[in-house]
């Protein structure tokens, strides 16, 4: 039975162990064994020209392995970046672009003085762009992180990797759009402030004037009461138009101002309401005629008159009022020294 097993094990390891060195080949250059999976080519070039091979049939795993044999046994060769950024286009090729995105900055990091960087800048404002027009939400990183950010941590790479390079002022632009799409308006106006003020020759600065307004718009919309965000809603748009009358977002801004005053002129009647709810009626009168006067054209100005004569009705006893003791006292006064000098 002893020998029975000791047969039974010595064939599991013969087994296991024989087809491992149909993996190593002697080589008489280095006078050791190698691994054919894990060699590399004599010349960073040719190992280069391999892994193009793969890349251009699309096996992007295979690709992706001889391209790292590159960068690992030849760092400092002249191709280490080209492979690093062909391992970015893979990514890219895979669908997976923030990885891609990441295997970019390598190239930036790791190779500073590389040509290659203006086209790895290129590259990163394309990721970007196109992560921002497909977004991909991951529920885990989403759980994790409050919210999937990572093509606002995209552009602001490309501003700090090339600050006056020609993607710097459309990629502060596109943070603000994504910031405004996700609902955090204050945060999308300071973006595109950024735009204005440290681009101030860039084309995108009318873009950026036009969507501060409309972030102040969206805001305004959740302030029932608060007529400072309305108005510097209205008065962004108002600019706009002063600055670029003939713009095509001019006419827009137009359709922008109407529909701020009448969101204004709401306020006002909220407001107005409110006093007169709590018979403060003068104030209200105040209010009802802001609307008419600032408001004319406003749906809310024909229901301000038609309040402000209900108020009148309330109030038209109380428009006269009785005189205070000391001026009836005066009156009497002057009554009896009337009648005395008769």
């Amino acid at each position: 039975m002893r020998k029975i097993i000791i047969i039974f094990i010595s064939i599991i390891v013969i087994s296991c162990t024989t087809p491992s060195f149909a993996f190593w080949i002697w080589t008489p250059e280095t006078n050791k064994w190698v691994n054919p999976k894990y060699a590399v080519k004599d010349t960073p070039k040719e190992q280069l020209e391999f892994a193009d091979q793969y890349y251009q049939s699309k096996d992007y795993p295979k690709a992706l392995l001889e391209y790292e044999k590159l960068i690992k046994h030849y760092p400092k060769a002249k191709e280490a970046p080209i492979a690093q950024l062909a391992i970015a286009r893979c990514y890219e090729d895979l669908g997976k672009d923030y990885k891609a995105f990441q295997e970019c900055q390598k190239v930036i990091e790791k190779y500073p003085f590389s040509d290659l960087a203006p086209d790895v800048v290129d590259r990163q404002y394309k990721i970007g762009e196109r992560m921002l027009q497909n977004p991909k939400k991951n529920q885990f990183v989403s759980t994790l992180t409050g919210g999937d950010y990572d093509v606002v941590d995209v552009f602001r790479t490309v501003i700090k990797n090339a600050p006056y390079g020609k993607n710097a002022a459309v990629a502060q632009y596109k943070i603000g759009l994504y910031l405004a799409e996700k609902k955090m308006y204050q945060e999308a106006r300071d973006e595109f402030d950024k735009v204005v003020n440290d681009y101030p020759e860039s084309e995108w600065v009318k873009a950026a004037k036009y969507q501060i307004a409309v972030v102040d718009a969206a805001r305004s919309s959740n302030a029932a009461y608060d007529q400072k965000v309305t108005q510097a809603a209205t008065d962004a748009f108002k600019e706009f138009v002063k600055e670029y009358p003939d713009a095509e977002l001019s006419a827009k801004a137009k359709d922008e101002i109407a529909s701020l005053n009448n969101k204004e002129a709401e306020n006002n009647f909220l407001v107005a309401k409110f006093y007169a709810k709590n018979k403060k009626y003068e104030a209200a009168k105040i209010y009802y005629n802001a609307i008419i006067s600032d408001f004319p054209n406003s749906p809310w100005a024909p229901l301000a008159l038609e309040q402000l004569k209900v108020l009148e009705k309330k109030t038209e006893d109380k428009n006269v009022p009785s005189k205070p003791q000391n001026e009836q006292f005066l009156d009497k006064q002057i009554q009896r020294r009337n009648l005395i000098d008769l």
